[in-house]
């Protein structure tokens, strides 16, 4: 005899959020060929090593916006991170804060375990307020793993068109504007959420490390 039928199977899956940075400072070239299109590249390899899971991608800048919600759909993941620049957000800033509560709104409620939250971000957020987030996050079941792109030397944020460098970003009193990897602000988040934070400088040791 032979034949087919449909049985009814129980899976194991972890919901994993990427919330990615897209705030100007993520234009700085202290790593080739800039902080946000190395971001992608980690992003999209974590969705290959991640598949098996449910994924969603969020991105944030001076807000944080539901790019895609949890799905098995790797393709358009990839798809939405690709797409991901600086010009999709209306307001500039890193409001990590931000990114954290719209993914603990965004998982399923009645699960209290196997969620994850990926946060690639420069770290530049000044509101100070990212660290208690997370600890309430961690309340809610919910893991963070922070992920760092930049230099802790800084860099200048550069205007460019067509490739060609315009000017340097500046600020009210007309100086340069440097930006620099706060790894103290994203270890912060990390530890208050169960989870760790790793430089993304090595990607493939990373990705590896995350999954």
């Amino acid at each position: 005899q032979w034949g087919a039928k449909r049985e009814k199977a129980k899976r194991k899956s972890v919901d994993v959020f990427i919330a990615l940075d897209i705030s100007e400072s993520m234009l700085a070239t202290d790593i080739s060929p800039n902080r946000l299109e190395r971001a992608k590249r980690f992003a999209q390899q974590l969705v290959e090593e991640l598949k098996g899971e449910r994924i969603g991608t969020i991105i944030f800048a001076g807000n944080a916006y539901l790019q895609m919600p949890l799905t098995t759909d790797y393709a358009a993941a990839q798809l939405f991170l690709r797409s991901a620049n600086t010009n999709m957000a209306p307001t500039q800033g890193t409001a990590i804060s931000e990114a954290i509560d719209l993914a603990e709104q965004s998982f399923k409620q009645t699960n209290k375990q196997h969620k994850a939250l990926i946060i690639i971000s420069d770290g530049e957020d000044h509101s100070n307020v990212a660290a208690n987030v997370a600890e309430e996050a961690a309340d809610e079941g919910i893991r963070i793993f922070t992920i760092g792109v930049g230099d802790i030397k800084g860099d200048p944020i550069t205007e460019k068109r067509n490739g060609i460098i315009l000017n340097y970003k500046k600020d009210n009193k007309g100086e340069t504007v440097i930006t620099r990897l706060d790894e103290e602000t994203l270890k912060n988040i990390a530890t208050e959420a169960n989870g760790a934070y790793r430089n993304g400088s090595n990607t493939n040791k990373v990705v590896e490390e995350i999954r």
